[in-house]
């Protein structure tokens, strides 16, 4: 093998290391949504032999329209590590805030992704955005509208929890839905 030969050889062995370093198992554009407009959202739609339809109910009064969004209903949905998958836990969440949003086309809300410390810069700006996109488009699949939803993504610079243990990394991967 020549000198030249070899060089070239080096370089593509080095490209390939490279590449095979700096990738992920998560693939950013395959987003799992399970499209749940088969079933009702309304009042008692699910309910059993109690009648409780197992979401709670949303305010609608004048305490529930201003800027601060639905009363009563969390404004964070929290993720699993390296993931941007919206836990089933967090459909009734999303569905209070899906009837808040109908409720009146000028509401609006921003979804702020979040991760935790870990990984690089730019990966976790990726990820938070992917898991604001998530959001976004199970919010979608209840009948928000699209103009009324704005995903941003703060990566790593928002920790909610300071802190280099699990809990703290737990609470830090997070959407939050912040109104406007």
């Amino acid at each position: 093998m020549n000198r030249f030969s070899f060089k070239r050889v080096s370089l593509a062995l080095s490209i390939v290391a490279l590449m095979a370093g700096c990738s992920s198992g998560v693939k950013l554009d395959d987003v799992p949504v399970e499209d749940r407009g088969a079933t009702s959202t309304a009042p008692g739609a699910n309910s059993g032999s109690t009648g409780q339809s197992g979401v709670a109910p949303v305010d609608l009064s004048q305490s529930g329209r201003d800027a601060a969004g639905p009363v009563g209903v969390a404004r964070v949905i929290y993720f699993d590590f390296d993931s941007f998958i919206v836990k089933p836990e967090f459909q009734s969440v999303l569905e209070a805030h899906a009837r808040f949003m109908k409720a009146s086309s000028t509401r609006k809300v921003v979804l702020e992704g979040h991760t935790d410390e870990r990984g690089g810069r730019e990966y976790n700006l990726a990820l938070g955005q992917k898991r604001a996109e998530a959001v976004r488009r199970s919010l979608g699949l209840l009948g928000v509208q699209d103009a009324q939803v704005e995903a941003v993504s703060f990566g790593k610079e928002k920790p909610a929890v300071q802190g280099h243990t699990e809990d703290a990394h737990s609470q830090n991967r997070r959407v939050e839905l912040s109104y406007r």
